[in-house]
């Protein structure tokens, strides 16, 4: 029984490949594949349903149903039967239909007279393209078998899919999959605009052959396969550094253990027997493991879906040959599109790129990191951007929106052309104000500052105009290393850093990796809340022998120069003292060795918690500087975490008790007489800048573009008169003062 099961599902996929293979219309394929699959199955109904947009299911094909309800009946996701289908990935097998829940009767059909439904997803790695339809007249439950047959087809029908065999033309009303524009609402990750060509960073693997002639050879193929898949994974995991155990060890044998599942290759060699190629069986079993987890309540258990995914690219790739590398010749004007990206990675494209646009991603994640460090604009969170995409399509990325125009119309190109062409208008009048001090007209004067993480960054320090290097981000040379980078490398890429400053100061932050910056040799921590967690000099003062390593370095690197170091996420004062205690004994012990020293040493903290601002008197006095690090500060002053984009935007910097709290830090430091500096994305946007400036900050540090502005916006207006209009808008108990402050500086 079992073989002819097997034998009918062979016959209808052999049917579908000679369909895909005949010359012909995408309607036209349609139509004959619903034709088929009736006959096979022994029902009176078959129909497609294929998506028209994001939210649209739309009737396509049908046998069985009326002829004029094509292209005529649409549904949203999620709305009857075959929007449930859709919206869960799961298929629905019912013999009475009508009685479901959320069941919608659609007149125009003609399908009252058909209560048995069987519809499966057409989906193919988590991209839906639409629902496979079965009905009879008769009240009937399918079979398992039958809908493990039908899950077969609809699999194939979406590899057609991917090859364009239901592409629409102008003689039809099929939907034109690549064609359509597309605006996508994402995320800001890094500010400015960029037009250019998609250029995807890992081609997606298409199975070319998705039917399978000869199953025995196809399970010849897989197991080939999987043997070579487990002995790199095998290795892989061999010369991993580990430790010996822990977590790190844990998920390597996690990954080791799916690798070697029995189950994973049992139902890939199912899927081969009815009648699938080896790529189509492993692409199955991925989209269907796909289904399962992401409807699991268990985190743990989603976040293997990951790992099933890797491990099924990793066996695509053997199959069919194709890898990363496809021969494709990288575009003029390439814009980066990518689920998620290490910053390795994107070091090496470096400034050939425009911008970078990931479905993934964070505000403070690697990537978003390393674009700020190339000054291009980054979108993150872009939902279906990298199966939306072709490489060598037309893309413009907002990253001051975060928004991302995919094959845009004409007249939206033209728009954002325009903006583009202002900005860099813009930023040729700020050239000139580049050796002018940002003195406002009042004569008071506030520094601007350039923050920094490469090498790269340097040559902005001389054309923004800048006055020094505010924050150097020492985690960059250790994110994009796959080993703890040697003394002599860091402290010749410190001196080379301090020589391309040409004597302007340069203030380097120690490590401050943990939260989301995990180094790729470093143990990963499973914390609950790693922003709140071991990080940053919590990780320097725990792990000494890696903080002594750099402050040996960064004394090196002086050779009789300034030397400013600054010490990260500082919550107590102890932690201060602790780490200038180990910096006075590294300088007392490179002293002794000879070693030429600094020819003078300046020591700061960055306040980027709450209780720092509270902390005793004489810390404030211990600090040569101190560095209010706005992006943390604000996130933990208002419990809002920065990455969660449903309630970091909620909260405003210009909110009263925010600038509050900040008076009191700039109160405190004028006591000590300890000068204080804001360093943060809030400091390059003008209005955040003047407002600082007016509440007593001189000194801003921000992205080298920001400078400009701010420096423009300055050099305009009076500081000591906005000090006044904050100080009245807080006498009236406003909540907010970005509009007094906004409403001022646009009378003047």
């Amino acid at each position: 029984m079992q073989d002819r099961k097997d034998s009918d599902s062979r016959k209808l996929l052999r049917r579908l490949k000679e369909i895909l293979a005949a010359p012909g219309g995408g309607q036209d394929r349609l139509d004959q594949i619903t034709h088929h699959i009736a006959d096979s199955m022994g029902s009176q109904v078959c129909s497609i349903y294929l998506f028209r947009d994001a939210q649209t299911l739309e009737l396509c094909a049908t046998e069985g149903l009326r002829a004029e309800a094509v292209h005529q009946t649409r549904l949203r996701l999620g709305e009857g039967l075959v929007g449930r289908v859709a919206r869960t990935g799961r298929h629905v097998n019912t013999a009475d239909a009508p009685s479901e829940p959320g069941f919608r009767f659609m007149p125009e059909t003609g399908e009252e007279t058909f209560p048995s439904f069987l519809g499966v997803p057409i989906q193919r790695v988590g991209e839906k393209l639409g629902v496979l339809v079965v009905q009879c007249t008769d009240a009937r439950l399918f079979s398992e078998d039958e809908v493990y047959g039908l899950e077969v087809v609809a699999m194939v029908l979406a590899e057609m899919a991917e090859l364009g065999a239901f592409q629409g033309s102008q003689s039809d009303s099929l939907p034109l999959a690549h064609r359509f524009p597309l605006m996508i609402r994402g995320g800001t990750g890094q500010e400015g605009a960029a037009e250019g060509r998609v250029w995807l960073h890992e081609p997606r693997v298409v199975v070319t052959n998705p039917v399978g002639d000869d199953p025995e050879s196809e399970l010849a193929r897989l197991h080939e396969g999987v043997a070579r898949l487990r002995e790199r994974v095998d290795s892989m995991v061999a010369a991993a550094d580990m430790g010996g155990d822990g977590d790190h060890a844990a998920v390597l044998e996690t990954y080791r253990m799916f690798a070697h599942s029995r189950g994973w290759l049992s139902r890939m060699e199912e899927n081969i027997r009815l009648g699938l190629s080896a790529e189509a069986a492993v692409e199955k079993e991925q989209s269907a493991a796909r289904a399962r987890l992401e409807m699991a309540a268990d985190p743990y258990l989603r976040d293997r879906l990951h790992d099933l995914d890797d491990l099924s690219n990793r066996l695509l790739r053997i199959l069919t040959g194709q890898g990363s590398d496809t021969g494709a010749q990288m575009p003029d004007n390439p814009i980066l599109v990518a689920r998620n990206i290490g910053p390795a990675d994107l070091l090496d494209y470096g400034r050939r790129l425009k911008g970078v646009v990931l479905e993934e991603g964070s505000v403070g994640s690697h990537a978003a990191i390393v674009a700020r460090a190339l000054a291009i604009p980054l979108v993150i969170h872009a939902e279906r951007i990298t199966t939306e995409s072709l490489n060598g399509d037309l893309i413009l990325v907002d990253g001051d929106q975060g928004i991302v125009h995919l094959r845009p119309e004409e007249s939206v190109a033209t728009a954002f052309r325009d903006k583009i062409a202002m900005q860099a208008e813009a930023q040729h009048r700020y050239a000139d104000l580049r050796s002018l001090p940002a003195t406002g007209t009042c004569g008071t004067t506030v520094q601007l500052y350039m923050n920094a993480g490469l090498m790269a960054d340097l040559p902005s320090l001389e054309g923004s105009g800048a006055e020094g290097v505010g924050l150097f981000r020492t985690e960059l040379q250790f994110l994009v290393r796959n080993h703890v980078p040697r003394r002599g490398e860091l402290a010749g890429l410190y001196r080379h850093v301090m020589d391309r400053a040409m004597g302007k100061p340069v203030m380097f932050r120690t490590l401050d990796i943990g939260s989301d910056k995990v180094l790729p040799y470093m143990k990963p921590q499973d914390e609950p809340n790693p922003a709140m967690g071991w990080r940053a000099i919590r990780v320097g003062l725990d792990k000494r022998g890696v903080l002594r390593m750099q402050l040996q370095a960064l004394i090196r690197a002086a050779v009789g120069r300034p030397l400013y170091v600054m010490f990260p996420f500082i919550a107590d004062m102890s932690e201060y003292q602790d780490a200038h205690r180990i910096l006075m004994q590294e300088l007392s012990r490179e002293q002794r060795l000879g070693h030429q020293m600094p020819s003078d040493i300046r020591v700061g903290a960055m306040l980027e918690t709450p209780s720092l601002a509270f902390a005793p008197k004489k810390f404030f006095e211990m600090c040569d500087f101190i560095s209010i690090g706005g992006n943390d500060l604000k996130q933990f002053f208002f419990a809002a975490d920065r990455e969660n984009e449903r309630v970091r935007r909620r909260y405003d910097t210009m909110s009263t008790s925010f600038l509050s709290l900040l008076q009191q830090i700039i109160a405190r430091c004028e006591d000590a007489r300890v000068p204080l500096s804001f360093c943060g994305e809030d400091a390059g946007r003008p209005v955040e800048a003047m407002t600082f400036a007016a509440l007593g900050i001189r000194r801003l540090s921000m992205r080298p573009a920001s400078i400009g502005p701010v420096k423009h916006l300055i050099r305009r207006v009076s500081i000591a008169e906005l000090r006044d209009v904050i100080a009245e808008a807080q006498a009236q108990g406003l909540t907010n003062l970005r509009r007094p402050v906004t409403e001022w500086l646009a009378r003047h």
